[in-house]
């Protein structure tokens, strides 16, 4: 692809590795474009829709002219898969703290679980981890959860579309989640131990699609530089 393509706007899908920010992300394509493909130092770009450092999956990364449909990508559906672990709940919701609490298990079995699924389909009313990028009173929560600070969080609201539990084998259930912008897989899975009287915490998370754009479709950022080479 010639300078000009990517100036006029070109939407990249990047398969992000785990461990990586989304911000780690734009900034190794923005070196590489800049390096490798001879694009100014002060070309626009920039991702639609964050992705933790503990997912993987499908990001979306704009240059150029087509920075201007960001905000539009990010409104579309999104489409996840992953893992709860039922039975524990962490600070985070997931890995990135360790489990603070444990939790009875021995009544929950596979009809009890598809019955749960039924509470959060359509919209429900979610609260942001307190380990989330949000602002409350112009610090991000994380900051907040590090000071060890207590901080009320206001619930939103957020669609689920389609959830479907694809695997059982306790502690761990495999999900397939299709939901709205601003939605929290995480809160979803401790809100989902919640409901069945124990705790949960994520422990796997992928993101497949947003709107018809497909994480099969999708380059690997090594990838993406040798192509370059």
């Amino acid at each position: 692809m010639t300078p000009e393509e990517y100036l006029e706007g070109q939407v990249l899908l990047i398969d992000k590795p785990l461990k990586w920010s989304s911000f780690q992300a734009v900034n190794k394509l923005k070196y590489l474009l800049i390096n490798k493909v001879g694009l100014p130092k002060k070309f626009k770009i920039g991702h639609a829709g964050t992705l933790d450092p503990l997912a993987t999956g499908l990001l979306l990364i704009c240059t150029g002219k087509f920075t201007k449909r960001i905000s539009e990508l990010q409104g579309q559906a999104k489409e996840y898969t992953g893992t709860f672990y039922i039975g524990a709940t962490t600070p985070s919701y997931d890995l990135e703290t360790e489990i603070d609490q444990t939790f009875p298990t021995d009544h929950i079995n596979e009809v009890l679980i598809h019955e749960t699924v039924k509470q959060f389909l359509g919209e429900i009313d979610q609260k942001p981890p307190i380990f989330s990028a949000i602002k409350k009173d112009g610090v991000r929560l994380y900051e907040h959860a590090r000071a060890g600070e207590t901080v009320e969080i206001a619930s939103r609201k957020t669609t689920i579309h389609e959830f479907e539990i694809t695997r059982i084998a306790l502690p761990e259930v495999d999900f397939r989640v299709v939901c709205s912008k601003g939605t929290y897989i995480r809160s979803l899975a401790y809100d989902f131990g919640k409901a069945m009287n124990s705790g949960s915490h994520l422990t796997v998370l992928r993101r497949t699609k947003i709107g018809d754009y497909d994480v099969k479709n999708a380059i690997d950022i090594t990838l993406f530089e040798e192509s370059l080479k």
